[in-house]
């Protein structure tokens, strides 16, 4: 809470790179409804892998795994799940799904954090309560030493200082004291900052940086996963992290690395979308192009699947009508039927790969 209250206090500039950032969200959240209105097929394969990408990276971070083949079973099926990994990732995936269909009827709140992180803690037996036992970040290198990253608020304070937070960022939409971006950003870090559970904080913090974005009419992360864009800047996420929680107890930290980092995954996000969605107005020959390229550079086993994720812009049909052409000329080869079958590359005739 230690961010909002400088921002209470008033703050006397902003760095000019995120003023930078927020104009080209702005721009952005402007054209999202455009984009979003241009292809209902290419919304629903982007928000089925978005879906997985984003249960399956926010708990790779915290070093939950899966085996690959589990992935679209665990998240899409009704499995019976096999171990406590393959359950906390079902739980975020309903998680998720609680904040794409119901994000504006569930206000912040004390009762939803908790829920939160019940739903991705594999109902443990500590799963939505606060910490009992102080707890600090602990840096571990590969030779086995070790080094305390940043000392987390204790778990006497934790009750008191977590009402605190969500009155302050209550606070600070209503009365604007910042720019609503740079708020949720700074509610981001004093929520990691506090800490307020054993085990599990990482993914409820995620869980809520995209709540609020929905709260707040930045809807990308329905299309693009922003877990996944975070796990691929980690490194880069855990430095800024450290950089903007010294002196964060005392109120003299700077939140501005960190806040910098999120708006910079943000506007990847909004990139990224724009890119995707917009290969969707290409002619119809292009399209055909397009998914002649990917094939010619797959180098092992795929699936019709894997070309969607390459190809969003086109349809599964037409994927579908391209590698049975292809079969007919011997360009390739399938073993089975249907979504499960494997297609491999076997040697191009006249395939433009350029």
């Amino acid at each position: 809470m230690m961010t909002l209250k400088q921002f209470a206090a008033g703050l006397e500039s902003v760095p000019a790179t995120i003023s930078w950032y927020l104009a080209d969200l702005g721009e952005a959240r402007g054209k999202q409804d455009l984009f979003a209105a241009q292809s209902p097929q290419v919304l629903r394969v982007l928000r089925e892998h978005a879906l997985i990408e984003s249960a399956v990276s926010s708990n790779r971070i915290e070093g939950v795994e899966i085996a690959r083949e589990r992935i679209g079973t665990v998240i899409f099926g009704t499995p019976v799940l096999k171990d406590r990994d393959e359950e906390a990732i079902s739980g975020y995936r309903y998680a998720l799904q609680l904040i794409h269909e119901h994000a504006t009827e569930n206000p912040i709140s004390e009762e939803l954090i908790s829920k939160f992180h019940r739903m991705c803690s594999d109902e443990i037996w500590d799963a939505g309560h606060y910490k009992e036992k102080d707890g600090d970040i602990i840096q571990k290198y590969p030779d086995g030493r070790e080094r305390v990253r940043f000392k987390t608020v204790t778990a006497v304070q934790t009750p008191e200082f977590m009402p605190q937070l969500i009155q302050l960022w209550q606070d600070c939409i209503r009365e604007r004291w910042v720019h609503p971006l740079v708020a949720l950003a700074g509610f981001n870090l004093d929520f990691l900052c506090i800490h307020p559970f054993r085990d599990g904080n990482g993914r409820v913090s995620r869980l809520l940086l995209l709540l609020q974005l929905y709260q707040l009419g930045y809807e990308v992360g329905r299309y693009i996963s922003l877990e996944r864009l975070i796990e691929q800047h980690k490194e880069r996420y855990y430095e800024t992290l450290e950089q903007s929680s010294q002196r964060w107890h005392e109120g003299q930290h700077d939140p501005w690395p960190y806040i910098s980092y999120l708006l910079f995954i943000l506007k990847t996000a909004y990139h990224e979308f724009e890119e995707r969605v917009g290969q969707t107005a290409s002619p119809r020959g292009a399209k055909a192009d397009e998914v002649r390229r990917a094939i010619s550079r797959q180098t092992g086993h795929f699936r019709i699947l894997d070309l969607e994720k390459t190809c969003p812009g086109v349809g599964r049909e037409w994927i579908r009508r391209i590698l049975a052409d292809m079969k007919e000329r011997g360009e390739v080869a399938v073993q089975g039927r249907g979504p499960a079958a494997r297609w491999r590359y076997v040697g191009g005739k006249g395939i433009n790969t350029k």
